[in-house]
């Protein structure tokens, strides 16, 4: 069997880099943290106003570094009620140091009196994969949803117990991990990150 190829991700995020292996495994691919490539620690600014620029700043700041293979992701939250936020500042929807309760809590107050039927909304993520002497692919995966009265589950991450998926009765935080790597917005990305590098000829993935 070949081996699985390399990539190192730009991402500090744990949840991510787990998500992420775990959906590119099944493309032959393997991806490692940043630590693991020996690279400092260091905070790349993500000033850009889209997903894809953020994307493809994180990926341009990593592949700097070892001129090897590089992926990256940027990716959120856009609720129509709110005009698509909080889009790009999911992260920090609550503040600079905010944690997942405090963005959790925080949609859910300006939902409060939204009903449900207007309380749709998206997860978006932008996938750029950086290689050496190749353009840059950047790939963008979505999947619609609404958010739930209340958070429910204890799986996934972000805001994750609060999305339902459409076609589904659960949240991400409850539906089971595979299966959430199968509908994902970052699944979206990736699966056409894989039918991209096809079209340049890469084989099955980065080398």
């Amino acid at each position: 069997m070949e081996a699985p190829r390399t990539i190192i991700a730009a991402t500090t995020n744990a949840h991510k880099i787990i998500e992420i292996d775990a959906i590119t495994r099944e493309f032959g691919w393997h991806v490692i943290s940043r630590k693991d490539a020996g690279i400092p620690d260091f905070e790349v600014e993500e000033d850009g106003l889209t997903f894809e620029e953020n994307s493809l700043l994180k990926a341009q700041s990593i592949f700097s570094y070892t001129g090897r293979p590089t992926i990256a992701d940027d990716s959120g939250l856009a609720v129509d009620a709110l005009d698509g936020a909080p889009g790009v500042f999911s992260a920090r929807f609550a503040g600079e140091d905010a944690t997942d309760a405090d963005n959790n809590a925080k949609l859910l107050r300006l939902l409060e009196n939204v009903e449900t039927e207007r309380r749709t909304a998206r997860y978006v993520a932008v996938i750029t994969l950086i290689m050496p002497d190749r353009a840059p692919i950047v790939c963008r995966g979505e999947i619609e949803g609404h958010i739930a009265l209340k958070e429910t589950g204890t799986n996934g991450f972000g805001y994750d117990p609060m999305f339902i998926p459409n076609g589904y009765e659960e949240s991400f935080g409850v539906l089971p991990e595979e299966l959430k790597n199968k509908l994902s917005h970052r699944y979206n990305a990736l699966l056409k990150l894989k039918k991209e590098l096809a079209k340049v000829d890469c084989g099955s993935g980065p080398q």
